[in-house]
C-alpha cells in the first residue's frame, strides 16, 4: 500500500503542476496570463486575458486535477492516502515543477479535492464562494471566505479527520497566496469582477 500511496501523490503533484490555465489561453488565442492582469494561471485571469471560454476550461480542468487522483486514492487506500493526495494536486497547482515552482493560487484545484472528500462539502463551499464574490463583486474575497469554509463543511458533515486536516493546510495556503489581495480588499483598492 505503501507505494501505491507513495505513486498517487507523486502523480497527483505531476498533475496538480500541469498549467491548463496557460495552455487553455494559448488554445483559445490568448496571451500568456502570467504577463498580463493578476499575472495569475487561474481561470480568472484567463478569462479575463483570453475570454470567458478560456476561463471555463481552464476552471473545470484545475477542479478535475484535484478532484480526480483525490477520488482513485479514497477509493484504493486510506482516508489518510487520500488526504495526502489531495494535498499534492493543490501543492502541484500552487508551486508547479514545469513553471520554476511559480503557479496559480489553487482555489479551483482546492474544490475538486473538497468535492472529492465529500461531495455536499465540496458544493458548500463552492456555493458560498459564488454568494460572496457575487455580493461582494470580487471573486478574490468569495474564494478566501468560501475556502477558509471547507474544513468546517467537512467536519461538519462528517468527514474523516485526515480531510479535515489537509483542507485546513489548503486553506491557509490560499490566504497566503491572496496576502496582495488582501493588501487591497483592506485598502479598497482591489478590482471587482463586474
Amino acid at each position: 500500500m505503501a507505494w501505491q500511496g507513495a505513486a498517487l501523490v507523486l502523480g497527483a503533484y505531476l498533475l496538480g503542476a500541469v498549467p491548463f490555465g496557460l495552455l487553455a489561453s494559448r488554445a483559445f488565442g490568448g496571451p500568456d496570463p502570467r504577463a498580463g492582469g493578476s499575472g495569475n494561471i487561474g481561470a480568472t485571469n484567463v478569462a479575463r486575458q483570453a475570454g470567458k471560454t478560456a476561463g471555463v476550461v481552464t476552471l473545470l480542468l484545475d477542479v478535475a486535477k484535484g478532484f480526480t487522483p483525490t477520488l482513485l486514492a479514497a477509493h484504493l487506500l486510506t482516508p489518510w492516502w487520500a488526504a495526502a493526495t489531495g494535498l499534492a494536486a493543490f501543492l502541484g497547482h500552487c508551486w508547479p515543477i514545469y513553471l520554476g515552482f511559480r503557479g496559480g493560487k489553487g482555489v479551483a484545484t482546492a474544490l475538486g479535492v473538497f468535492l472529492a472528500f465529500s461531495p455536499l462539502a465540496g458544493l458548500s463551499t463552492a456555493l458560498l464562494l459564488i454568494i460572496i464574490a457575487w455580493l461582494s463583486k470580487h471573486m478574490s474575497l468569495g474564494s478566501l471566505i468560501g475556502c477558509a469554509s471547507a474544513p468546517g463543511w467537512l467536519a461538519l458533515l462528517g468527514a474523516p479527520l485526515a480531510a479535515v486536516m489537509a483542507a485546513g493546510v489548503m486553506s491557509l495556503i490560499t490566504i497566503y497566496k491572496h496576502r496582495e489581495n488582501i493588501v487591497r480588499l483592506r485598502a479598497g483598492q482591489e478590482h471587482g469582477w463586474r
